[in-house]
Formats: C-alpha cells, structure tokens, sequence
C-alpha cells in the first residue's frame, strides 16, 4: 500500500495526499459522497476547486463544479455549482471532445436543479439543450445513462404540468 503523507501543497490547500494528480482526488471526493458522506465530499471538492483555480483545466474545474453541486444542501447553490460547470465546460481551452461528452450531463443537471426550484419553464429549456447534446453521445453505458435520465425527467416534467399539457 503506498504511504501518503499530508502536505501543504503550493496552492496553500492542505489535506492533499503527496503524488496524487487532480482526478484521483477529485474520484476520492466523489466516492466520499456516494458513500454518504456529503460534507466531507463537499469540504474536499471545495478545496479542489480553489486548487485548480480560474486559469485550471476546463475538464477538470467542470467535473470539479458538477460533484459540487451534488454535494449542496441548499438547492439554489446545487444550481449556482450546476452553472459553473457549464461555464467550465463551455472554456476555449482544453480536452473538447472530452467536455463535450459532458455537455448533455451539465444541461440535465441544470433542467433537474431548475425543476428541484419550481422552476418549470427553465427546467424544460435544460431539458431540450440536453436533448439535443446527447445526440453527439455513443451508444455506451454512459450515453444510455444519460438518454434513460432525460426520459425520466422529461416524464417527470409531464406530470408536473398536468394532463393538460401532455401531448397524445
């Protein structure tokens, strides 16, 4: 097992483990929260984000912002977080295709934060703008994942507005 030892790293960012790169520890912060533990997660991505800085890698200050804003109690900053990862990903530099296999993601996630507020008609923009990003996707596990959750909120949106605004 490697030995990892804490460091203040130049960032000024402790709690960083020594010869680990960007996205493992973005990974770590990740299975943090989907084992339950939202602050810690939170407190780690946060840190994260200051780490990677303004002028920091589009991909991973995306990915950075996208777990951030799973990680929100409050769901106006689940929103505020789901913003800036668009925004991240929308950057000039860096890996494109690989931001843009995110792009339908970052939008479902915008169309749920928006739908989570009540805010419907915001909700179904998101929604059509991941519609049309998901095209682009392959038809792997992740595309599939993707497609599945647009159905599911679109579904959910329908009912939301009510028989009458169903379509046949």
């Amino acid at each position: 097992m490697a030995e990892h030892r804490q460091e203040t790293g130049a960032a000024g960012v402790e709690g960083r483990a020594v010869g680990e790169p960007l996205p493992t520890r973005i990974g770590q912060a990740v299975i943090l929260h989907r084992g339950g533990d939202r602050e810690e997660a939170r407190n780690r991505l946060a840190r994260l984000w200051e780490e990677a800085g303004e002028d920091g890698d589009p991909f991973h200050r995306c990915a950075i912002a996208h777990y951030l804003a799973g990680t929100q109690d409050d769901p106006a900053a689940g929103l505020e977080w789901d913003r800036r990862a668009l925004a991240a990903a929308k950057a000039p530099a860096g890996d494109r295709a690989a931001v843009r296999a995110l792009l339908p993601s970052l939008h479902l996630s915008l169309a749920a934060a928006h739908a989570g507020l009540g805010d419907l008609a915001a909700a179904r923009h998101e929604l059509e703008r991941a519609r049309g990003a998901v095209r682009g996707l392959p038809d792997d596990e992740y595309g599939a994942g993707v497609r599945a959750a647009i159905g599911d909120l679109a579904r959910w949106l329908a009912d939301a507005a009510g028989p009458s605004a169903q379509s046949p």
